[in-house]
């Protein structure tokens, strides 16, 4: 995104971006958490985020889905950001329906896009006093401007926001006001998705310790994101006003603040923190990536001195496990075209596919879902049960779900040598390459690609590669 002052082309995503900054700031976090409650405020993106969102069931993919997309926008190269604003807006044409009280929603919708831009740079705002660093006059109008600039990318004029920062808050406060309900979506976030987050990969394999750790941590970032929101916001939704909560809240801001500016830049990265949590996000360079490190050794050599449980067998899930464990994407409980929009989507991010890559592995989840639904859907009502999927999956010919493995098969072989190799398996995975399942040292075939693929959608068999990408 350009601006031209006099005879200079400025690019306001150059090295000296603030939102450039703020993208690999581990602090900015607070801001986005703070931001996404009051997005799911709005009617339409509420309903949009708890019919097509898989933020619930997965945050941590979500999250960084979210982060990479955001490095995308903001690279230097102009390609990289052309080609993901691109990809974002055939996501979002994909996303519309209506709501329970029968409103349309439309994830494309000007003034909705226009809202998330506009509670991002708030809470950018708010993250900045609270952590004890007002921004100057000219910092404030720089922010907005790139906000703006954002917004351009997305929609090609920013024509819903106002022109300046001093405009901007009186129309803030009208949506605040006027405009903003207390959602299904606001309640999920606040008062499901913190107090039962899953675990980051790094612990999925420690139950008892996350368990431990999000019994505190969950209802404490509740409370610290509740009392960080508007006062106002908070009265229209009947939010409540804990005591003691607005310290804690400040607390934590501030010593995010110090922990920017006292701590190295290396240590309080984004993506030094991703590397903590997941293994699969980085390759674990970096200060926490030693850490990380340490405490896997620590944890291996206490399995060595604790005795071995006996030992499951988890070569196969049951119908109900796995319909819970991947095909419901969305987490309703029901089986529908979200949840399999949900899985193509995923795959299309991590692969950045073009969008005729994109339209052919859409069109096979949609082929699928077609069948699932004539053969499962028994009462008509446009989705599957646990029950209908558990009484009937077993007998249906997935023809649909062949479609599906060749056409991921197609678009995951970027050189077209029919053949999976280490490089190609690890940007669809992101985890080590298994030998053992290819036949051949160095390449996975297309038959035993798509051997594997059906043997885990159809529940037969675990696969870490699979469950990594898609439970």
């Amino acid at each position: 995104m350009t601006q031209i002052t006099g005879e200079e082309t400025v690019d306001v995503f150059g090295p000296d971006s603030m939102l450039r900054r703020l993208v690999n700031d581990a602090r900015w976090g607070l801001a986005v958490s703070r931001a996404t409650v009051l997005e799911a405020a709005h009617p339409q993106i509420g309903t949009a985020l708890i019919e097509n969102s898989t933020f619930v069931t997965y945050p941590w993919r979500r999250l960084r889905n979210t982060l990479v997309s955001m490095q995308r926008i903001l690279d230097l190269d102009h390609h990289v950001r052309d080609r993901e604003i691109a990809r974002l807006n055939r996501l979002h044409a994909r996303i519309s329906g209506t709501d329970p009280q029968g409103r349309g929603y439309d994830a494309m919708d000007a003034a909705a896009r226009a809202w998330v831009v506009a509670t991002l740079f708030e809470s950018t705002v708010t993250m900045y006093r609270l952590s004890g660093e007002s921004l100057s006059g000219p910092a404030l109008e720089q922010l907005y401007a790139e906000f703006r600039a954002f917004l351009v990318l997305l929609e090609g004029n920013s024509d819903q926001l106002p022109a300046t920062s001093r405009e901007f808050w009186p129309y803030y406060d009208d949506m605040i006001d006027h405009h903003l309900e207390n959602t299904e979506a606001v309640r999920v976030i606040l008062y499901r998705l913190f107090a039962n987050v899953p675990a980051p990969p790094l612990l999925r394999n420690h139950p008892a310790v996350w368990a431990a750790g999000r019994a505190v941590a969950g209802p404490v970032a509740a409370a610290i994101t509740i009392a960080s929101l508007p006062e106002s916001f908070c009265r229209r939704v009947a939010l409540p006003d804990l005591p003691g909560t607005r310290a804690i809240m400040h607390g934590a801001y501030l010593t995010a603040g110090f922990a920017t500016r006292l701590l190295p830049n290396s240590w309080v990265r984004v993506d030094s923190i991703m590397s903590l949590l997941d293994p699969d996000h980085t390759s674990g360079s970096g200060p926490w990536g030693t850490v990380r490190r340490k405490a896997d050794q620590a944890a291996a050599m206490l399995r060595l001195l604790t005795p071995a449980p006996d030992k499951v067998n988890h070569t196969t899930r049951s119908a109900d496990q796995f319909f819970a464990e991947v095909l419901d994407q969305t987490g309703d409980g029901y089986l529908a075209w979200p949840d399999l929009a949900a899985m193509a989507r995923e795959i299309a991010t991590r692969l950045d596919l073009d969008e005729q890559d994109e339209e052919r592995l859409y069109n096979a989840h949609a082929a699928w879902w077609r069948e699932l639904q004539a053969g499962l859907d028994t009462d008509g009502d446009g989705r599957v049960t646990r029950q209908e999927y558990a009484a009937s999956a077993v007998s249906l010919p997935s023809l649909g779900l062949v479609k599906v493995a060749d056409v991921l098969f197609d678009v995951t072989d970027i050189d077209d040598d029919q053949a999976i190799d280490v490089q190609e398996y690890q940007r669809l995975f992101r985890t080590a390459f298994h030998r053992d399942l290819t036949g051949r040292a160095d390449s996975y075939s297309r038959s035993a690609f798509v051997r594997q693929f059906l043997s885990f959608m159809s529940g037969q068999q675990h696969s870490t590669a699979y469950d990594s990408l898609l439970s």
